[in-house]
Parts: C-alpha cells; structure tokens; sequence
C-alpha cells in the first residue's frame, strides 16, 4: 500500500501526534476565515462610504456583504472537509480490509515504515508487532495515513469555525466605519483594517511555522489594494444615496 493513494512517510518525516494537527488546521482556517471577514467586508463599506455618506446605506450593504460571506464560507468548508473526510473513511475501509485479508504483509509493511524512520530492523519489528496487537489499524493509520481514525475532522465543526471567524473578523471594518466621524470614516477604516490584518497575517504564518514578515506584508497588501480598488469605484460613481 505504498503508491500514491496511500502515502508512506519519509525517513524522519514529522507529523502532529493524533488530533494536533486537527486542531491546528482549525484554528488556522479560522484565523484565515477572519481574515477573509476583514477584507471582503471592509473593501464593500470602503466602496459604499466612497460613494455615500447615509449610515443606512454603508450599514446595509456592509450588512449583506457579512451574512453572505459568512455563509458562503460555511458551505464552501462544509463541502470541503465532508470530501475530505469521505476520502478519510475510504482510506481506512480499505486499510481495515488488508488488514483482516493480508495480515501477514501488513505487518511486514509496517515494520519497514518503522525500520525507514531508522529503527534496527528487529527493533522495527518489535514495535511493529506491539502496535498490531494493541490496535492494528489505529497503527497503520497513524503510521501510513496521518490519521486518528476516532478524530477524523467534522465538517459541522469547520463550517461553525468558518461562520464566527469570518463574522467576527467582518465586524471590524463595520465597527470602524459607522462608529467613525464623517469627515475620518475611510482613514480610520483604512488604518483599523491594517492593523488587523498584520495581526491575522502574522498569526496564520506562526500557526504554519513560515516567514512571519513575508505573510504579514502579503496579507496587509491584499487588503490594501482591495480596500483601494473597491473605493476607487466607489469614487469614480460618485452618486450620492
């Protein structure tokens, strides 16, 4: 079971022990739903502000902005880690199937995943066979997969996450802009969102352990120019409601 399909890991390969890597994925998509929050909603009551000064009219198109991202994001996790998980349960149905047909290879396969990872070859073995016996396939799932097989992501769970992330990171850029006076409403929108941003950018790069500047600077950027665009629009249609 070592093709494409099932991968096998590398000699001294690491991977989260069993439900780390799950949680972290969580709150990763949620820093990542915030972020999403901030810059799609903040780019609509930028545009609108541009080109309306009625509290009414930003509020309401801010409004909509929110709810339809937020759901838009739910769905979209939703599908995706249901697919994800389907493939997950697909792995392990045919990793429980070879286990009950092949025994034999299947330990042998383990103690190789073992012995690649630079245990002595009767050391591999060893703990090969400990592992079988204590729990076959939670040891072949764990070894070749990545994967618990009692914590396999919940769609429910990333679809929530998505909704409160996405919703409490669109607040923000709402916050600003009808909380603000007239004359400071866009700067100060502006300049909220920005500092958001570098905390959502530099957070999503800690929790995946890359280049904190790099991601910061990308994040702010496309923020930015999304905030620019949108309120260049708004300016350019000049109609006041």
């Amino acid at each position: 079971m070592s093709d494409a399909t099932h991968p096998v890991p590398h000699p001294g390969e690491p991977h989260p022990a069993n439900g780390t890597g799950s949680r972290l994925n969580r709150l990763r998509a949620g820093v990542l739903g915030a972020n999403d929050g901030i810059v799609s909603t903040a780019g609509v009551v930028v545009g609108v502000a541009a080109t309306s000064t009625s509290i009414p009219v930003v509020a309401t198109a801010g409004g909509a902005a929110l709810l339809a991202g937020a759901l838009s994001m739910a769905a979209g996790e939703y599908v995706s880690v249901s697919t994800q998980r389907d493939t997950e349960r697909a792995l392990l149905a045919t990793e429980r199937r070879e286990l009950a047909e092949m025994p034999e290879a299947e330990l042998d396969e383990l103690t190789d995943i073992y012995a690649a990872k630079g245990l002595t070859p009767e050391l591999a073995r060893e703990v090969a066979v400990q592992l079988t016996r204590r729990d076959a396939l939670a040891a072949h799932a764990d070894a070749e997969l990545h994967l618990d097989p009692d914590a396999l992501t919940s769609p429910w769970e990333a679809a929530v996450a998505s909704v409160v992330s996405f919703t409490v990171g669109g607040l923000l850029p709402m916050a600003a802009v009808l909380l603000a006076p007239a004359g400071l409403r866009i700067p100060l929108t502006f300049v909220a969102v920005v500092l958001a941003l570098v905390l959502t950018g530099w957070g999503s790069a800690r929790l995946g352990s890359a280049p904190t500047r790099r991601a910061t600077v990308r994040t702010v950027l496309g923020g930015a120019i999304a905030m620019g665009v949108t309120y260049a629009i708004g300016s350019l249609l000049d109609v006041d409601v």
